[in-house]
């Protein structure tokens, strides 16, 4: 029996792996360059060019613009995203690469705590949760696991800051602090982290704090360490007044950000999370209280919070509660936080973070909680328990499915973009178009403004004042276009 369950778990293990590879291989060549990460694309091609740390103003005027607040993708990507461009990769292809390797840190991570919290196959369920999140059917979207999106690599950073807390609490709080920096909205972790620190020691609530206390401080001065540089090399570069001026705009971005006028109620939050899985609405919430229903059973059959755990456990009491706790804090903080702000939109992207780190690993936990249902004596236990497990099975396996056939068939849509970049670059050579201050507007925004980074010109909107003599990719008729590409053309002023 032995070897047999060893032969399934390796051959489940081999048809997750073809199915990541997919699933990553399609959003690494295939799908199409999207406007947000052209967006962030112009921060390293403008570093490279010796213009600083400095986007192209496309949502800020259309000029440029030095340490744009409207890129909320940090350095952290975007640093390394300019390293591999300054080897000579494509744009496009190097940056996913980069995310492509959050991508498997994040995969990495989770199997590992989810071996932690349950053995191998709580590990292999958490892997394959991570394709159960559709977040490709949203507005704002993200297209794939390596759009160069800083959501991604602040999950994979906020979970192995989980991997490391155990030992080094220390590297746990200087990779979140980089979650921080890569995605602010990566603080709304930090509770879950509390939690875990509260859960492993031993005690009453005072005792337990005061440890937990002596434990996290030096991961708080890990947490705060990667900004503060980041503000400190800004403060340097703009002066103090300059600085005054970046931070009113981050506030503002924090508050006002995004569509303007929209308001939202928690109930459409809500049933936008239960839209955006892999499986219809009415299974994602019977998947959902499957798993909350079996992870509560594994935290109660834990372990008393006063029985004596060593922080070297591998799995088992300690690290069972922990752990699920942990996740589901984090669950209901970034749900909660993104939920009740009124003033965001319907896009899940925002939770994500949250959903990537944490929600695979109260799966894990609710394998936890089918295999102790499974151990009790007596029929109906025991029946509950396959049955249980069976229904586990079939939530864990069918989003990765489905989500694996979706991506499986080549779009090609990168390089029919490229082609029409090309056609539009020739064009602006053979009517000798002049680019003022290099730039080229894309009108509206849109997946125009990919089109107009492809050309390699500088990215600005039709409306900015800016742009008034500039030529614009439009996807509206205009009276003088010596290209014609429908529906985009390439319009003269």
């Amino acid at each position: 029996m032995t070897r047999l369950h060893a032969a399934l778990f390796w051959a489940a293990a081999a048809l997750l792996a073809v199915a990541h590879v997919i699933v990553a291989w399609n959003s690494l060549t295939q799908n199409r360059l999207w406007e947000d990460e052209a967006f962030n694309l112009t921060v390293p091609r403008n570093l490279l060019a010796g213009l600083g740390y400095t986007s192209d103003g496309t949502l800020s005027g259309s000029v440029l613009e030095p340490w744009d607040v409207r890129i909320s993708t940090g350095p952290t990507v975007l640093l390394p995203v300019a390293a591999v461009m300054a080897l000579g990769a494509d744009p496009v292809i190097g940056g996913r690469s980069i995310v492509l390797l959050f991508w498997i840190a994040l995969l990495a991570g989770l199997f590992l705590l989810g071996n932690r919290i349950g053995g191998r196959w709580a590990g292999l369920a958490a892997v394959a949760t991570a394709l159960a999140i559709d977040t490709v059917h949203t507005p704002s979207p993200i297209q794939g696991p390596t759009d160069i999106l800083g959501e991604i690599p602040a999950a994979a950073l906020i979970v192995w800051g989980f991997v490391v807390l155990r030992r080094r609490p220390w590297l746990a709080g200087l990779l979140v602090g980089l979650a921080v920096l890569t995605k602010l909205i990566a603080a709304l972790a930090l509770p879950a982290f509390a939690v875990w620190l509260l859960l492993r020691e031993t005690g009453s609530f005072g005792a337990r704090f005061s440890a937990a206390w002596r434990r996290a401080w030096p991961a708080l001065i890990g947490v705060v360490a990667p900004s503060a540089l980041y503000y400190l090399v800004v403060l340097v570069d703009l002066g103090f007044g300059g600085f005054l001026d970046f931070a009113r705009e981050f506030r503002d971005f924090l508050t006002r950000g995004g569509p303007q006028g929209v308001h939202t109620t928690v109930g459409e939050k809500l049933s936008t999370l239960l839209g955006a899985w892999w499986v219809p609405g009415g299974v994602a919430v019977a998947a959902a209280v499957l798993v909350v229903a079996l992870a509560v059973l594994a935290c109660v059959r834990s372990g008393r919070l006063d029985a004596p755990r060593s922080l070297d456990e591998r799995d088992g009491n300690g690290a069972t509660l922990a752990y699920v706790a942990a996740a589901a804090t984090g669950v209901v903080a970034y749900v909660g936080w993104w939920a009740t702000a009124a003033h965001l939109p319907l896009w899940i992207r925002h939770p994500t973070p949250g959903l990537f780190a944490f929600a695979p690993l109260l799966v894990a936990g609710a394998v936890v909680g089918a295999r102790i249902l499974i151990a009790r004596n007596g029929k109906p236990w025991r029946g509950l328990g396959l049955a249980a497990a069976a229904a586990l099975a079939v939530v864990v396996v069918v989003p990765p499915a489905l989500h694996t056939g979706f991506a499986a068939p080549p779009s090609g849509a990168l390089a029919a973009q490229r082609a029409v970049a090309e056609g539009f670059v020739e064009a602006i050579a053979e009517n000798d178009v002049e680019l003022p201050g290099g730039y080229l507007a894309s009108n509206p925004w849109g997946s125009g403004v990919s089109l107009v980074f492809l050309t390699g010109a500088h990215v600005g909107l039709f409306d900015a004042p800016a742009m008034a003599g500039a030529p614009q990719l439009s996807y509206f008729e205009c009276e003088n276009s010596p290209h014609v590409d429908p529906p985009v053309r390439l319009c003269l002023p």
